[in-house]
Formats: structure tokens, C-alpha cells, sequence
């Protein structure tokens, strides 16, 4: 039977609401399928606002994958405001799909990806609204199998209850075993309901499926274990990871959005993973090992995506795009290519020890020359070595020197605050090091309107990476320490005004360090928030750091531990951690000895060039490095006869 789509009642809606052309779908290369030709439907959502959600590079790839597939049918669904959502309660109207507006509960799947935990909150706006029970235990065979993928997914135990089952790695091949498995259970007359597909999930080893797993505790509130409570169900759910991005190269027909979105741009995804080691960086942890997009098929995805979208400007994406053996080569042969057209090239931001200023003109020839992002990450020379980022201070200088004597104006750096044995000192050497980069600029270029900007984040420990053991910060001592920073740069008469200070204060990154180290007991959390009105939580303006410590304050103390325990404590060796049962490749042992070399401000080389270091992803998932170059370029040659 066709589903009936909700438009005609959420048209309505749409006056009285901010931004309404973001609830009306039709945007250039969207798909809407026959519903009744099709026998699996998937609801993708990015939890988030649509001018975050529309450029999402996993959901719009996943989202061509599935659509590709005959018999498959994959809509979007993202994050409505909080006017629409009262309208939307106050006249029944459901949680929708921005294609053809049919009511979410109707897909077979419902498929979230995050990229951060603060999504959490809507994810339960958008089962409510759909009318999904927010429990996972709850849910009948009418429900949709509600699955969690993404990075934050690597650890989905704060949101066990609410989720049916998790994909950590790469989605291309898993949502279509996946959709395969659930073809073949409908094909044979739904048999076992709902705990029969979700067993079939959990046997291929790859599909995380929370119930058919029990955490036990010790009496200190640390986890004893965690036991399949299924036979056939694997102690450990390993890691998707695609080898061979040029068999993958989508988004073929890139979305664009009808409302102004964060990215107006088309993005390419030139290689996948990193093996840099900064010890703080999660996506580099995951998502090893390296492997690169050839250059020629680098060329071919700009080419379809330009033509089939009108973009004028290309986002090189990667981890650190600098890094592709070939980014010389591309960028001169894209911006050869594209000279007459005037499209734009630009990576998100450019490792100092990979910048150049060849690379630079290059990626500036055809559009307008912005600042550059360099991420120093760390103030003092002792603080780089502890994260392993293997930059110095000589490194940064040389590299601005360079940019700012070639016509740059503006130079943003970015850090984090609250790293792992971080002192006053190391953080206040963050305006040391933005003094001497304005001093040089004035210097090389013989003007003063030489601009610094500084952005600083907090640091959150995450899973799966060497700080995973590690103390976070507390608010209070990070405000404190940026307060000192912040003091010193504007005290300084001679170059504080031409440096821009922009930072997060510490709370909003508690709660994030919450849900990043939390287990099933946190779950508890986000109910209550969310039942408090909690929503958009990595927006500043929705965000509620008393209301997340209030219902913490209600819910933690009967289990015995509370955000202390979750965010400031150190954890053990010895101690299981809540996501140890998810096999992301990465040898505990071998992040644990990287934690003591941290300790020991001891740097380790990029694998890539140098010999393995038996961080156990290669051989443990089957997988290599993949690195050109592959001699070829963009533009070949024709003799001239």
C-alpha cells in the first residue's frame, strides 16, 4: 500500500514557522522512488538542523547508495526546530522525510548518523514525534529498526536502550549486507517478528546489537564485563572498512539545498583515515588505515559533481588532505582544468608541515584568497610532544612567514585547552606563539594590518584512542586557564589587538565527555533531559549545562557513580571500558603503551613512511595502507601531429 504523505498538513504548519523552505524538500539530484516498487525503505537522519544536516558527506553517500540499489529506497529525514516541533505535536503531524514527506514510522529502517554525542537529545525528539517508542524494548514488528552509525556510534552504550543495534566503520558495503538481511527476512513472511531480524543482525559479527549483550558491574561502579546473553552472538562486533575508495566514488549527484546550508560547496573526499598518531584525534584512530582516491579518480567525481550540481568551489575533504601523496598534482590539475570555469579549490585546513606555497596558489588560482587554519593543537613545544603533534614552534613560524610574504592577511591557529598533563604555562605560551606569528608577519610583509586569530576548544578524552584513560579538565579549571590567557593577550598593548581570541567555555564539553566515556547508566541522563526539553545541544543558544547537571544530580547517584566519576576520574589499565566489546582494530595494549609514551612526552612517526608500529589494524581487520602515487595526472597530454 502506498504511504500517504503528511505535506498536505505540514503546509499549513509552515507560515507560522523561521526557515520553512528547509521542510519542503525538491532539491537538485534528490530521489523519490515508487514506494510500492521497493521492498526495504530506510529513513536516514543527521540529528541536527537542516543547514547542518543537507551536507552531511555520510548520509548523502549512503543515501546514493541505497537509492541506487533496484527495489531499495532511501529518503532523508533531519532535525526539526523547536517552533515546528510544538505545531507539529499541537496537530499530529509526524516526523517526516524531507522527499516525500511520509511519516518516518513507515521505513523499514530508521538510520541515525553522528558525528557528535550532543545529538543525542534529537534523536529522542524525532522517535517521539514519530511515533517510534523511545525504548528499544518497547518497540513492536510495526516499529522501524532503529540503527546508530557514525563516529559517535564507536561507543553507542549511553544510548543502548534507544537504539536497536550500531554499525561502527565505514556504511557503503554494511547498509547493504544489511538491507540484503532484512530483504530476506520480509521475503520469507517476517518469521521470529522483530528479535528474529535483529539475531540475524548480530550473527554477521558486524551489526552491534545492545540487547542480546549484559554489562555486569563491580561493587565500585566500574563495569565487571559484558556478556552475549544469545548463543551465536560474537563476544566482539568488529569494524566496517571499505578498501578501494575509486570502487566507491560517490556522492556521484551531490545535494543542493534549497536554504543556505553551513557548506555551499561540493565536496570530494579525496582519502580516507589517518596515520599521523595525534593522540587526541579519534577520527584518526578509527578510521585507519590510510587509503587514497587516485588522482584520476579524484577528477572524475569533480567532474560529474560539478556538472551536475553548478557549485563553484570544491572542498578537498580528508582527515588531512595535505597529506595525499599527490595534492601537488591534484590541485594544479584541478585548477589547470577549471582556470576558464573560476571554481574554487580549498582544504578545510592545512597541516604546518605540509603547507606550501605552491600548494597555496594553486588552491587560491581560480578563487578568492581566504584566511588559512593551521592546528598547532598545543601552546608549548613539551605539550605537541605529549599529543604527538610532531609540529614546532620553528615549523609555524616559517610556514606564516611564508604565507604572510605572499600576500596572506590572515592566519587563524587552532588549540585545545584541557589536554592531558597541561599546565598554566603551556596554555599561556598559546599567546607567546601568536605574538611571534603577528611579529613575523609584520616583518616579512612590511605592513601592519597582519591579523592572528586564535580558536581554542576543549579537550574531550574519546574512545578508542591513547587518551581514553585519561582525566578531563574541569569546567571550572578550564574557564580559569583561558581567563589567564585571555588576560595576557589583550594586555599586551603592542600586538593584542591585532589577535582575535575565540573560545568555548569548559561546560558544554563535560556534558560531551559525559556521553563519550559514558556506559548504559548514562542513558538515564538523556531521557531526563530530553524530557526536560533538552534539544540541539551543540547549538550554544539551546544548550543547557545546568539542565544536563540537574538530571545527572537525579539519575547517577542510585547507580553509585556520578559526572565526576565519568569525566575527571583516571581510568586503570586494568579497568573494562564500556565500548571494549567493539573491535575497532586498535590493540588495547598497544593504545595503552602510546598513553604511557604520552605520559613520557614521547613522539611516534607516521606509519605511513616508516615501519609498522602494531597498532593491530592491518592485519587484525585484513586491511593495508593505501598510497600512490599512481604517476598519472589530470590532464593528459595530446601530441600535436
Amino acid at each position: 500500500m502506498p504511504v500517504e504523505s503528511v505535506f498536505p498538513r505540514l503546509e499549513a504548519l509552515l507560515p507560522h514557522v523561521q526557515k520553512p523552505i528547509q521542510y519542503v524538500g525538491g532539491e537538485l539530484n534528490s530521489t523519490v522512488k515508487d514506494w510500492d516498487a521497493c521492498d526495504v525503505r530506510w529513513a536516514l537522519m543527521y540529528p541536527d538542523a537542516y543547514e547542518v544536516g543537507l551536507p552531511n558527506q555520510g548520509v548523502m553517500i549512503l543515501y546514493e547508495v541505497l537509492n541506487e540499489r533496484e527495489g531499495v529506497l532511501a529518503e532523508r529525514t533531519y532535525s526539526v526546530w523547536p517552533d515546528l516541533e510544538a505545531l507539529m505535536r499541537e496537530h499530529a503531524v509526524p516526523q517526516f522525510t524531507v522527499d516525500s514527506h511520509r511519516p518516518v514510522k513507515a521505513f523499514d529502517v530508521f538510520g541515525l548518523s553522528f558525528s557528535t554525542e550532543l545529538g543525542y537529545t534529537n534523536m529522542l525528539a524525532a522517535l517521539d514525534l514519530a511515533g517510534i517508542p523511545l525504548e528499544a524494548a518497547d518497540r513492536t514488528d510495526d516499529d522501524p529498526v532503529v540503527l546508530a552509525g557514525g563516529h559517535a556510534a564507536f561507543n553507542p552504550e549511553p544510548i543502548a536502550d534507544f537504539i536497536d543495534c550500531a554499525v561502527i566503520g565505514d556504511g557503503e558495503q554494511a547498509v547493504l549486507a544489511i538491507t540484503e538481511i532484512i530483504r530476506a527476512w520480509k521475503s520469507e513472511g517476517r518469521p521470529g517478528g522483530r528479535d528474529e531480524l535483529l539475531l540475524r543482525l548480530a550473527k554477521t559479527g558486524g551489526v552491534y546489537v545492545p540487547r542480546f549483550y549484559d554489562v555486569e558491574y563491580l561493587p565500585d561502579g566500574r563495569i565487571a564485563r559484558v556478556v552475549p546473553n544469545r548463543s551465536g552472538v560474537p563476544w566482539r562486533v568488529s569494524k566496517h572498512t571499505v578498501m578501494d575508495l575509486d570502487e566507491w566514488p560517490y556522492p556521484k549527484q551531490p545535494l543542493v539545498p534549497l536554504a543556505e546550508t553551513v557548506h555551499e560547496r561540493m565536496s570530494v573526499e579525496i582519502f580516507r583515515g589517518c596515520t599521523r598518531g595525534c593522540r587526541f584525534c579519534q577520527a584518526g584512530m578509527i578510521t585507519r588505515p590510510v587509503r587514497e582516491r587516485s588522482i584520476t579518480g579524484i577528477g572524475d567525481m569533480v567532474e560529474k559533481g560539478l556538472k551536475n550540481t553548478g557549485f563553484e568551489e570544491v572542498g578537498l575533504l580528508s582527515l588531512s588532505s595535505a597529506d595525499h601523496s599527490e595534492i601537488g598534482d591534484i590541485a594544479k590539475g584541478l585548477a589547470d582544468r577549471y582556470e576558464e570555469d573560476k571554481v574554487g579549490l580549498s582544504l578545510p585546513s592545512t597541516r604546518v608541515d605540509a603547507f606550501n606555497i605552491d600548494l597555496a596558489n594553486e588552491l587560491t588560482r581560480n578563487g578568492r584568497r581566504s584566511g588559512l587554519t593551521f592546528a598547532p593543537e598545543g601552546g608549548s613545544e613539551r605539550i605537541r610532544k605529549v599529543i604527538n603533534k610532531m609540529v614546532s614552534e620553528e615549523d609555524l613560524i616559517r610556514t606564516v612567514a611564508t604565507a604572510y610574504g605572499n600576500g596572506w592577511r590572515q592566519v587563524k591557529l587552532y588549540f585545545m585547552c584541557g589536554l592531558p598533563t597541561e599546565t598554566d604555562d603551556d596554555v599561556l605560551q598559546i599567546g607567546d606563539m601568536a605574538v611571534n606569528v603577528i611579529a613575523k608577519g609584520r616583518e616579512v610583509s612590511g605592513r601592519n594590518d597582519i591579523r592572528c586569530t586564535v580558536s581554542i576548544g576543549g579537550f574531550v578524552p574519546k574512545p578508542h584512542t591513547p587518551f581514553q584513560w585519561a582525566p578531563q579538565l574541569s569546567a571550572e579549571e578550564t574557564d580559569a586557564r583561558l581567563a589567564k590567557l585571555r588576560d595576557k593577550i589583550r594586555g599586551d598593548k603592542k600586538y593584542g589587538r591585532s589577535i582575535g581570541f575565540r573560545y568555548h567555555d569548559g561546560k558544554p564539553g563535560i556534558v560531551e565527555g559525559l556521553l563519550s566515556r559514558g556506559d548504559r547508566r548514562v542513558g538515564a541522563v538523556i531521557r531526563a533531559v530530553y524530557d526536560d526539553g533538552g534539544r540541539f545541544d551543540g547549538w550554544r543558544e539551546h544548550f543547557s549545562y545546568d539542565r544536563w547537571m540537574a538530571c545527572a544530580g537525579k539519575t547517577l547517584p542510585a547507580q553509585g557513580v556520578d559526572v565526576d566519576w565519568y569525566t575527571t576520574r583516571e581510568r586503570t589499565y586494568e579497568e573494562v571500558l564500556p565500548w571494549d566489546h567493539l573491535d575497532s582494530g586498535l590493540d588495547k595494549d598497544w593504545l595503552w603503551e602510546d598513553w604511557q609514551d604520552a605520559l613520557d612526552e614521547t613522539e611516534v612517526e607516521d606509519c605511513r613512511w616508516t615501519p609498522c608500529f602494531d597498532c593491530g589494524v592491518c592485519p587484525q581487520m585484513d586491511t593495508e595502507i593505501q598510497i600512490g602515487p599512481t604517476g598519472k595526472k589530470l590532464l593528459p597530454l595530446t601530441v600535436v601531429k
